[in-house]
């Protein structure tokens, strides 16, 4: 299948390396594709060496402006003309999403995806790897907009929260009947 991860490009400490690494080897030990915002730089560089190091395929979508940081000899790479653009074919092109560690990039991308899923407007399956529990306070959050009524339809039907890289792959896998 082909698996859109939304992460940062910042340069990360091994506690969020190592489950990005553990789930990129995964994902490409498993045959899947990597899509990703292209860029070979930060934890979007470690998500992409472990994809390829363990035989799965690159399909990066960046950003003009970003396009200088681009990684080369990847199996496809399209250069979008904005972030809205970027966002629209990073979705188009996957069967699921994986939301790693990131900042405000990679949340908005995060709520892009479950504003369409609470419409009904993608039925992919979108999990949230909330590695070191980078994501308790969004998932709280998330918890008290079900609970208030902001949400039409139950949090468990548009994201799934898995704390571990092996959790993550296994529910889209699932999910998705092996695709």
């Amino acid at each position: 299948m082909n698996i859109c991860v939304f992460l940062s490009a910042a340069d990360l400490d091994e506690r969020y390396t190592r489950p990005a690494r553990e789930f990129a080897r995964l994902l490409g030990k498993g045959g899947h594709t990597l899509v990703w915002g292209g860029s070979d730089v930060g934890l979007m560089k470690v998500v992409a060496d472990g994809v390829e190091e363990a035989g799965g395929r690159l399909c990066g979508v960046s950003v003009e402006f970003l396009a200088a940081k681009a990684r080369d000899g990847v199996d496809e790479m399209v250069i979008a003309r904005d972030l809205a653009e970027r966002k629209r074919l990073l979705l188009e092109k996957a069967d699921a999403v994986v939301i790693m560690v990131g900042g405000t990039g990679t949340l908005d991308e995060a709520t892009e995806i479950l504003e369409l899923k609470k419409h009904g407007h993608t039925d992919k399956p979108v999990v949230l790897l909330n590695t070191e529990g980078f994501y308790d306070g969004l998932k709280e959050q998330f918890r008290r907009m079900e609970d208030e009524g902001f949400l039409p339809r139950p949090l468990t039907e548009l994201v799934f929260f898995a704390e571990e890289p092996v959790g993550a792959l296994a529910y889209l896998e699932e999910s998705l009947g092996g695709k």
